[in-house]
């Protein structure tokens, strides 16, 4: 079956009187129609049978597919496909083995591309972030100044949320526009900044358009790998900036990958990471729980709330976590079992970097490069501290890096592409 039998149409504030003539004759012939109750609403009158989205949404999801050759209609709010349940229930076809040309979709202008069109601003220059069931944090890495945002918020709520957020990091002169249910009857445009209290009455579908200005005490974010060790809380188990920046180097992240940070400390490795790309991601393993919280802690002041945390010693905790692209293990302990438990979950062509401060552990880290190859180096730093009414060197402990790439294919040590 090839035939389109699931629809997905887009519907704006104007309801049905928005839709096209395509979209207007499937839902006329639909003999399922599935949405929020406000879209049920907006799209009145309706011949074939209703269902409201139940909570959560999966819920729906076997009645929809056992309709399997019928003609089921999927309401959505502009464009399916941005941030939307199409690309959701496009994952579910692929599931279920089922052939793209099944589906068909009929987008409205996004509330993004409305929002812009309001503002004047080119959407193709802006940060979009969406904020619907998701952590306020996430918006923290695009507060680069004078960045243009469009955050679609979770509910009436936010606005006042992301005040609250940019005054609590120097950013309140941050001009802020709230538009609420863009392209209907009730639209609503509010001009204001993050010093304004006065942000009640708000309609829960609203986006907030942020132009980022930042005050002299502000810390935004930079582009770069090497955060200043004080932006992180910590109990001196951290790998320090230059280390830290050479670390990510190594480590090499591409787009949609997964890092394991194994003895994780503040969490610094982990963190800068993710703030390489919005897809990537971490699990940090750590077996203190004070590190822990404070692993959370960091990780929310620095816009990454997604980091997974996993509270145990290596290598046992290592054991059912989802198989990593990169691996980065740190300080001064053994790393006995730890690194044959991570090199076999280590995915082919994925990265391990390990770092050794203590004598010990750097011999251990010789053995490896002799029995798997890689890249050993020493990393010596040295910074300007006052020598009475001078300045000279004053050395950190050298570091020794390992980075090794596990091969493609299998052999006796790099276990091969079933390792896991």
């Amino acid at each position: 079956m090839s035939a389109p039998w699931l629809s997905i149409i887009g519907l704006g504030e104007d309801g049905r009187d928005g839709l096209s003539t395509a979209a207007k004759a499937a839902l006329e012939q639909a003999e399922l129609v599935v949405g929020g109750a406000r879209h049920l609403v907006l799209a009145e009158p309706l011949r074939g049978r209703t269902l409201a989205w139940p909570s959560p949404i999966e819920g729906a999801f076997d009645e929809i597919f056992a309709m399997r050759g019928h003609s089921v209609v999927i309401l959505a709010s502009g464009d399916p496909m941005f941030y939307g349940i199409g690309s959701v229930l496009a994952a579910r076809l692929e599931q279920e083995k089922l052939t793209p040309s099944e589906m068909q979709v009929w987008p409205q202008s996004s509330s993004m591309s409305l929002a812009a069109a309001r503002l004047g601003w080119a959407l193709q220059d802006c940060a979009v972030v969406s904020l619907h069931g998701r952590a306020l944090e996430k918006i923290i890495p695009h507060l680069q100044p004078g960045r243009r945002i469009l955050a679609l918020s979770w509910d009436a709520a936010t606005p006042l949320a992301l005040a609250t957020l940019l005054r609590a990091r120097a950013m309140a002169n941050t001009r802020m526009s709230i538009l609420e249910r863009l392209g209907g009857a009730h639209e609503r445009i509010t001009h204001t900044n993050a010093l304004d209290h006065d942000l009640s009455g708000i309609d829960a579908l609203n986006i907030v358009a942020l132009e980022v200005r930042l005050d002299d005490s502000a810390r935004s974010i930079p582009l770069s790998p090497g955060l200043p060790d004080d932006w992180f809380e910590h109990d001196g188990q951290i790998t320090k900036r230059d280390s830290r920046a050479m670390t990510l180097g190594a480590l090499s992240p591409l787009h949609g990958e997964l890092l394991w940070d194994i003895g994780a400390g503040s969490g610094s490795v982990g963190i800068e990471w993710m703030l390489r790309g919005e897809s990537l991601g971490t699990i940090a393993i750590e077996k203190s729980a004070k590190r822990a919280a404070t692993i959370k802690t960091n990780a929310l002041a620095l816009g990454v709330p997604d980091l997974q945390i996993v509270q145990g010693a290596a290598p046992d905790a290592l054991l059912g976590l989802r198989r990593p692209d990169a691996v980065f293990i740190g300080g001064g302990a053994t790393i006995a079992g730890v690194f044959e438990a991570a090199w076999a979950a280590l995915k082919p062509n994925g990265r391990m970097v390990i770092n050794a401060v203590t004598l010990e552990t750097q011999a251990q880290l010789t053995a490896l490069f002799k029995t798997y190859g890689g890249r050993l180096t020493q990393l010596n730093f040295a910074e300007a501290d006052a020598v009475g009414g001078f300045h000279g060197w004053r050395a950190s402990m050298p570091v020794v890096m390992w980075r090794v790439v596990k091969p493609r294919t299998a052999s006796p040590h790099n276990g091969g592409e079933e390792a896991a």
